[in-house]
């Protein structure tokens, strides 16, 4: 039996613009991806279902039979019992949401028998998800992730601030750091570097390869993903990988894609003047729409930068290889592949966003493949096409 974790087109949609480059299920949320949670709790290996100009990167393995899991769910132990205990055409709901089905038919959602899960599930919706809901989704990966295992000792030369639960990894560095892990554990990866200064109250997650700079503020809860590399001061936020904010700046309620750059003293707002409901651009309903949320900062997508001495408001979305600089606040929304700032913005060259993100890529050995093109020229399509028809 095949583990399948199967992208549902509105969630997909409304999260826009993290999944314009990767399944629902690549997103980051907590310590581990939602994929990860999947396939450790149900011990399986798993394939995808999306968009088909993502399937070659994110393929799709036949099985004669299959475990069609909705790949926005986040994964617990007690919601994997009721999964695998799915009989043969059994379908898994949760206050009429699907969460699985057993089938040997991808594209029947036929079901001899409906099974309703009572308890509480979290789903992953809408970008800012992943940092509202991040504090709990830290803690259940951390104590699944860490059970029965024995951290590396803390060096001496930190300051332990309260007691509580402290992670660290084989061949991390903490060094003349102050961890205070009282309203929530800290987790530090493999070979990852927190620098002298540097101060981090939990709940915290730190991935593999990443470093903290001298004299960061980390407030929770928030997580960098894998080779991040952070500075300033950073509040609840979520960077999936392989970004960098090296510099000071705020950066507070917030998802950064991968391959992103913040430049020195880029800042965003996370609180209205006001003090209302913030609104945030939707691209699956193409307009603004209330978040449910007074502190709402920034959403960046894969691959955009900005320039030093960036502002953004609160609640701005920016998509896939933006390219933002110039000074004063740019639009609280802006479409992939776009260049410039609150003078205007221009198109950005398909070529030479291909050479800009090879060579950041270049960087952490990985590159920007014929398979990351054709992905990048698809999107670059669907942007074009959603703007000829406004």
């Amino acid at each position: 039996m095949n583990l399948v974790l199967c992208d549902d087109q509105q969630i997909r949609k409304q999260l826009l613009p993290l999944t314009f480059t990767r399944p629902v299920s690549e997103l980051r949320a907590g310590i581990t991806t939602l994929r990860e949670k999947c396939e450790s709790l149900l011990n399986m290996e798993a394939s995808w279902l999306t968009e088909d100009y993502l399937q070659q990167k994110y393929p799709f393995q036949e099985a004669e039979e299959y475990l069609l899991v909705n790949s926005a769910v986040v994964m617990t132990p007690d919601l994997a019992k009721a999964v695998k205990n799915l009989g043969h055409c059994e379908l898994l709901k949760h206050k009429g949401k699907t969460v699985a089905i057993r089938s040997n038919d991808i594209h029947s959602q036929n079901s001899t028998k409906e099974v309703e899960y009572s308890q509480e599930i979290i789903f992953i919706e809408h970008p800012w998800n992943l940092f509202s809901k991040n504090a709990q989704l830290i803690r259940e990966d951390f104590y699944r992730l860490t059970k029965e295992r024995i951290s590396e000792p803390l060096s001496m030369t930190n300051i332990l601030t309260s007691e509580g639960d402290i992670f660290i990894e084989k061949g991390a560095k903490v060094e003349g750091a102050f961890l205070n892990p009282s309203a929530g554990p800290i987790y530090i990866g493999k070979d990852a570097e927190v620098m002298e200064g540097a101060k981090i109250r939990g709940p915290f997650a730190m991935g593999d390869h990443s470093v903290l700079k001298m004299d960061a503020k980390i407030y929770g809860a928030t997580t960098f993903g894998p080779h991040v590399k952070v500075g300033g001061e950073v509040n609840n936020c979520m960077f999936m990988g392989y970004s960098n904010k090296a510099h000071d700046g705020f950066l507070g309620n917030a998802v950064i894609g991968e391959w992103c750059n913040l430049g020195a003293d880029t800042n965003n707002s996370n609180l209205k003047n006001t003090y209302d409901e913030v609104k945030m651009w939707s691209y699956a309903e193409k307009r603004f729409v209330k978040t449910g949320l007074q502190f709402c900062g920034l959403i960046m997508g894969d691959h955009s930068k900005c320039g030093i001495n960036t502002m953004f408001n609160t609640g701005t979305m920016i998509g896939v290889n933006v390219n933002i600089f110039g000074s004063g606040f740019p639009r609280n929304f802006i479409p992939s592949f776009n260049w410039g700032g609150p003078q205007g913005f221009s198109k950005y060259n398909l070529k030479k966003a291909f050479q800009v993100a090879d060579a950041v890529m270049s960087r952490r050995g990985k590159s920007m493949d014929e398979t990351e093109q054709k992905i990048m020229e698809r999107i670059y399509q669907m942007e074009q096409s959603a703007e000829q028809g406004k």
